[in-house]
């Protein structure tokens, strides 16, 4: 409004309004509170106060340690979700967490890991696959040895993990397998992080303070882990049989990872059974290579190396839980030796570590089946069976060379009359069946002829049962070989040869069980009387001797040379057929001449390539191995379960052992004597 002039009052300021001072909590503070001396205190306002701070006093950092689980669980929260819009700062903060090693300074404490941990288990459903990285450092990171509440919270996490994103239950499997590979290396932790141990990754012993949890509690963790997934996903067992089977140790590992893996293998089929047919067959698979190759390893070593490098292994521990559970420093040292080694001697060497893997595995093997055929449950011994049987069909009998592991079988199948039947009839259908490739059905019959040959529980009435077989099958190639025939050839009639040779090895071992009895030879008139020097001989075992020795096919030549002349002694020896002539009339004899013709393949008509083998100036390539699986068994730990089984060889009295008092022989003399006592044999072969 505007002022009164008229009135000539003088115009005065507005009166100013003083501001409201707040309320505050805080008191006024004296000189007292401040610390600070007025007295002391400088008169000039420009000068900088002087500040000091007392010694007593300590200094503590907030750390990540020191946060509430609620303000964790929302930190996490709201990282998967950043991270989900793009924006990886606080998930990486996260994964932090779980990837920092336990042995740096700042590493987390259990408790911070137990927050993060509980705080990821209430956000499971978040950890998608674009979450991976977060959870495989969380599988990485060191869990398996920390105290018991937080293992079993980290189980809860596994569970949850693996029913909610199925994606991550190969990883979260393998990474529980890793902990049942034995692992060597040692890495000490600071003391405050606890007093455990941890094999990380499964190659990595990781020691936290000085009462370290033992390796056996380690892989017990383990197994109550995937004993626990299992029950959770049933269908996890399929995934967990391809992981036992890319984790098995190399062959070139060390003889206490085969050994410790296959424990933990065999662990695994308590709890789940549907693993046991695989899983056994994964140890019998990777258990055949390992013999094969010693084999071929000891065929390779110079002669003076190699003999008797099987039989100089030293007596391994009795008590091999005990071995693994102490360092295995012996190795380590020797591997670190700078000291030069002679090649074959090094050859030598790694042939006795391997030989001792294969010993102290297939000992576990026998270990493990015994109570199986030994028990009174039916059940299980027909599922044990079942599988020796599978795995010899598909993993032993296709597989050359393998000397040691196939004893399984012969060990158990001698456990009962009835098993001994089943295996004698699996071996002969396999060896006579046109179905399967020849390779296969001449191992089989040198399986056949090796088992009852070697088996001390095969009796009598099954040798004399399975050499009428053999004889009767011999009858049939020859009314189908004999036509076309021109001569020996290995690779035209390699069924025939192999049933043959067969025959002859069964007959070395087991001659005194095709020898007539008294009651069979008084029941039968066509078998003449005996004495003290003549055997007699059940009916048909001279005629298919003979009808086979002296047909076109000529037998002798192709079979091996070292069956042959231990035969072409028993049975002269023995009166029942000479073979003295023929073997003298083969020597001049030329296999190549038969094995095609100018220079072309008899079966094709094309021409016949030339290979190292066919190039070779001797004829060993156009005859047999004298391969039969069962040989002696050497092995020094595991060869106590096959010693009741096995029949050794034993020299014929008169024959034998005067060759070794004298050393040599007037084989002249002797063929001169023999071919007046068999004369009528030969004759009536003809």
């Amino acid at each position: 409004m505007a002022p009164n002039l008229r009135t000539g009052e003088p115009i005065l300021p507005a009166p100013t309004k003083q501001p409201v001072r707040r309320p505050t909590l805080v008191r006024k503070r004296d000189d007292t509170d401040s610390g600070i001396d007025r007295a002391r205190t400088p008169s000039s306002p420009s000068k900088r106060l002087k500040v000091s701070f007392d010694n007593e006093v300590q200094v503590k950092v907030m750390d990540d340690w020191e946060k509430a689980p609620a303000l964790i669980r929302e930190e996490v929260r709201r990282a998967l979700e950043r991270h989900a819009q793009g924006d990886d700062s606080a998930y990486d903060r996260v994964k932090e967490i779980y990837t920092t090693k336990p042995t740096a300074e700042d590493a987390p404490s259990t408790t911070t890991l137990r927050s993060y941990t509980a705080a990821l288990l209430s956000s499971v459903s978040g950890l998608n696959r674009s979450c991976s990285g977060l959870v495989h450092a969380v599988l990485l990171s060191v869990w398996i040895v920390r105290d018991e509440d937080y293992v079993a919270l980290f189980l809860r996490l596994l569970g949850n993990l693996v029913s909610a994103q199925g994606v991550y239950l190969g990883d979260v499997l393998r990474m529980l397998v890793g902990y049942l590979v034995n692992s060597e290396s040692v890495i000490k932790l600071p003391s405050w992080q606890g007093t455990y141990s941890v094999v990380a990754t499964g190659r990595e012993n990781l020691t936290l303070g000085e009462s370290p949890v033992p390796r056996s509690q380690i892989q017990k963790r383990a197994h109550a882990a995937l004993r626990y997934l299992l029950r959770l996903v049933p269908s996890a067992s399929g995934v967990l049989s391809s992981i036992l089977t890319s984790l098995f140790p190399h062959s070139s590992d060390s003889k206490r990872a085969h050994v410790a893996y296959v424990q933990n293998l065999l662990k695994v089929i308590e709890y789940a059974p549907e693993l046991q047919a695989d899983a056994l067959s994964l140890i019998t698979e990777r258990l055949v290579k390992i013999d094969v190759q010693v084999q071929v390893d000891l065929e390779d070593l110079a002669d003076d190396v190699g003999d008797g490098v099987v039989q100089d292994i030293p007596n391994l521990k009795s008590e091999l839980s005990q071995d693994l559970d102490e360092e295995d420093e012996s190795e380590d040292d020797t591997e670190s030796s700078d000291e030069e080694i002679d090649p074959d001697a090094q050859r030598a060497k790694d042939i006795t570590t391997n030989v001792e893997k294969l010993d102290c595995v297939l000992d576990i093997l026998f270990t493990y089946y015994e109570p199986q055929f030994s028990g009174t449950s039916v059940r299980a011994r027909d599922t044990a069976l079942d599988i020796l049987f599978s795995q010899f069909t598909t993993i032993i009998l296709p597989t050359y060379r393998s000397r040691h592991t196939q004893f399984l079988l012969f060990h158990f199948a001698q456990t009962s009359p009835a098993l001994v039947d089943n295996f004698v009839g699996a071996c002969v259908h396999f060896a006579f069946d046109k179905g399967r490739p020849a390779i296969m059905r001449q191992s089989a019959a040198a399986y056949l002829a090796s088992f009852v040959a070697r088996g001390i529980h095969v009796p009598s009435q099954i040798v004399r049962d399975v050499f009428d077989y053999i004889g009767g099958q011999l009858t049939i190639y020859r009314a189908e070989y004999e036509p076309k025939c021109r001569g020996p050839d290995l690779r035209r009639y390699s069924n025939y040869y192999s049933l043959l040779q067969a025959l002859l090895y069964i007959f070395c071992f087991r001659w005194r069980d095709l020898e007539a009895g008294p009651e069979e030879q008084a029941d039968d008139e066509d078998i003449p009387l005996s004495d003290d020097f003549t055997h007699v001989w059940i009916p048909g075992i001279k005629e298919t001797l003979a009808q086979n020795i002296f047909s076109k096919l000529n037998p002798l030549k192709v079979c091996s040379p070292a069956i042959v002349n231990e035969f072409a002694k028993i049975a002269n020896h023995l009166g029942i057929i000479y073979v003295f002539h023929l073997l003298e009339t083969n020597k001049r004899l030329r296999l190549s001449q038969f094995s095609g013709s100018n220079g072309r393949d008899l079966t094709f008509g094309i021409p016949e390539r030339e290979t190292a083998l066919s190039g070779r100036k001797d004829e060993s390539y156009q005859q047999l191995d004298e391969y039969f699986p069962f040989d002696p068994y050497h092995l020094p730990r595991s060869r106590r379960w096959v010693e009741g089984d096995y029949r050794e060889w034993k020299g014929i009295q008169g024959l034998h052992e005067d060759r070794d008092a004298s050393g040599s022989e007037d084989e002249d003399e002797e063929d001169s004597d023999a071919e007046e006592r068999t004369g009528t044999d030969d004759e009536s072969s003809d």
